[in-house]
């Protein structure tokens, strides 16, 4: 056990000092319990180091928006720990972690395991509608719908006391570091880099996993140049808990035959001391799935001459208002309207909405203003929406739309609540 920085994490060792060190990284929502069955049988041949995300499991409250700023958080953790080279196996956003460490820190890492992973979880607006949520109703909604997400219905209705286990797990995370997890998840988008990832990868996913199933792993397969794909029958996402000897299993197969030596100085790369993995007895690698050739995602078409601020204005764009309908607002844009909404990109979104001097929620706070003096109730929902993914509570919005009955006038600000109210109970409605 540690006592934690806000620049670390909590973290636990188990197994002999001796051996090599096998890191194995957590899902959103949950404790480094969650691989507790996996421990007895790793610890055999490793030092095994778990770690909780902040926030989860008792661990400080520091709040982590990037996966990015979470690998950061592990790095000097285990630089605290004198901790060089090392295996990794990550769930989910512990995968995503992983993906992050081959690709920024690839010289740290000896074999790579990704479970439950993606290069893409879902979409932002997924993530940044569950924030919302949190924000307005705590995490109860998603504890209490936890079960279904992460087993199938036959385990969750056989295993009661893992089942609530899972929901109290939930429920006990720091709501703020749930948002920012969530932020983390929605800004994380890995495709282009996949084939960059260089060191033995193993992609395991439960064959039933409705959250990152089955096509994300082969995609994850399809671009990283060195790896394996195994799925686990009867199995959903949290698949290490619903099929832990299977997983197990597959864990040490793959890290006792693709433990990657150390970079030497041909490579560029500072070659850092490990110890040897122990030997055991031969067996078969995980059976590889035949994949189909996936192409990768088409890169957006940028304006002819467009200058960077178009590029950054399109990103907060996004950001603000949502993949959805950004999407929705571009692939309308033709001959006519299409100079339109390179202006409003640039100037509006790249220009201003990106500059440093106010905060989005204090941009959300006079957007709103702004629409209701003008009576631009088309537009007022839109940034509703926006403000509360700003992060904005409803209590707060009701506060801006109050002050604009004194400054802007009653009747426009009875039109903007009942324009609010819709926005605010469809985005703040736990999803059954």
């Amino acid at each position: 056990m540690s006592e934690t920085p806000p620049n670390t994490l909590q973290y636990r060792f188990d197994g002999p000092e001796d051996a090599p060190v096998l890191i194995l990284g957590p899902s959103l929502g949950t404790t480094w319990h969650m691989w507790d069955r996996q421990v007895p049988e790793l610890t055999k041949q490793w030092r095994v180091f778990r770690f909780d995300l902040p926030g989860h499991g008792g661990a400080p409250a520091h709040p982590a928006g990037s996966v990015a700023d979470l690998t950061t958080r592990l790095l000097a953790t285990l630089e605290s720990l004198g901790v060089q080279r090392f295996g990794y196996a990550g769930c989910a956003l512990g995968g995503a972690v992983g993906i992050e460490l081959a690709l920024r820190h690839p010289e740290r890492l000896a074999s790579l395991a990704l479970i439950a992973a993606s290069p893409r979880f879902g979409t932002a607006d997924e993530f940044r509608r569950r924030g919302v949520i949190v924000r307005t109703n705590g995490l109860d909604p998603i504890a209490r719908s936890a079960p279904e997400r992460w087993f199938t219905g036959g385990f969750a209705a056989a295993q009661p006391a893992i089942t609530e286990w899972a929901v109290q797990m939930v429920r006990t995370t720091d709501p703020g570091c749930y948002i920012a997890a969530c932020e983390a998840l929605a800004s994380f988008d890995v495709r282009a880099g996949l084939g960059s990832v260089g060191v033995p990868t193993l992609v395991l996913v439960g064959s039933e996993d409705q959250v990152t199933g089955p096509a994300e792993a082969r995609t994850l397969v399809a671009g990283i140049p060195d790896a394996r794909l195994a799925v686990v029958p009867g199995a959903s996402h949290l698949v290490p808990v619903e099929q832990p000897s299977a997983v197990t299993d597959l864990l040490v197969r793959h890290f006792s035959t693709a433990w990657q030596p150390g970079f030497d100085t041909a490579t560029g790369h500072v070659a850092l001391p490990a110890a040897a993995v122990k030997p055991v007895p031969a067996v078969a690698p995980p059976q590889q799935v035949p994949v189909a050739e996936i192409a990768p995602p088409a890169a957006p078409q940028r304006p002819q001459g467009g200058p960077d601020a178009y590029d950054a204005g399109l990103k907060v764009r996004r950001e603000v208002l949502g993949d959805a309908h950004v999407d929705g607002v571009l692939a309308g844009t033709d001959d006519f309207s299409g100079d339109f909404q390179e202006l409003v990109t640039r100037y509006a979104w790249g220009e201003v909405w990106d500059r440093p001097g106010l905060d989005r929620r204090t941009r959300s706070c006079v957007t709103l203003t702004a629409l209701v003096a003008g009576g631009h109730l088309e537009e007022l929902a839109l940034h509703v929406r926006a403000a509360l993914r700003n992060g904005l509570t409803p209590d707060e919005i009701k506060e801006v739309l109050l002050q604009t009955a004194v400054y802007c006038g009653v009747p426009a600000a009875n039109s903007a609540f009942r324009v609010a109210q819709q926005v605010v109970r469809e985005e703040t409605t736990p999803q059954e």
